[in-house]
């Protein structure tokens, strides 16, 4: 297994080796962020990448928006790319370590990117991070990928074995509206914390 650190994350994007970035918002996210109305929601997007779901939530009016990354780079992007952005809201941190509450957490490509066995870690850890009646939402990979780097895949069960300690209900079920080269491959999730 590759050291998936700071320094790993960081070489994909200095070399553009960043497959999972779809250079735009993913559909299923924007279908879902269409329907908040809740403008000040604290909202959280984990190892956020360039995070154009940050962007699209800002220009959308949500301004209580956090992006985390591990990699410096990406959120150099995010800050270029929407200069109004407040820099308190773009961390350069490990989540793991992450010490703040969050209304809705949005999943895109974090949970795939983590080492597997930190994934019953990364369920605690989103858990305990999300306030008394928080959401955890996104997408996941419903495949076999990778075993030895990232993107790493998974199935239902699997993840409800790591969910269903802290969140209930658990909402888990095909993504109609996938990227189309993620179509058949995404399941969507939204869960409630327990």
């Amino acid at each position: 297994m590759l050291n998936l650190n700071d320094k790993f994350w960081e070489n994909k994007y200095k070399t553009n080796k960043i497959g999972w970035d779809l250079g735009e918002i993913s559909p299923p996210l924007k279908t879902y962020f269409n329907q908040l109305t809740n403008k000040d929601l604290k909202i959280l997007i984990p190892g956020g990448g360039n995070s154009y779901e940050a962007e699209y939530l800002f220009q959308q009016g949500f301004k209580n928006v956090y992006v985390i990354d591990i990699a410096k780079q990406p959120l150099e992007n995010l800050k270029f790319r929407v200069p109004n952005f407040s820099e308190n809201q773009i961390l350069h941190a490990n989540f793991f370590d992450l010490d703040n509450t969050f209304d809705l957490i949005i999943e895109q490509t974090f949970f795939c990117a983590i080492n597997p066995k930190l994934r019953a870690k990364y369920a605690a850890k989103m858990h305990s991070i999300l306030k008394p009646n928080g959401k955890l939402v996104g997408v996941l990979f419903n495949t076999v990928l990778n075993e030895d780097h990232p993107p790493f895949g998974g199935n239902k069960t699997e993840y409800l074995s790591y969910f269903e300690p802290y969140f209930n209900p658990i909402y888990i079920e095909h993504c109609y509206n996938s990227y189309y080269n993620r179509q058949g491959m995404e399941l969507f999730v939204r869960l409630l914390k327990k």
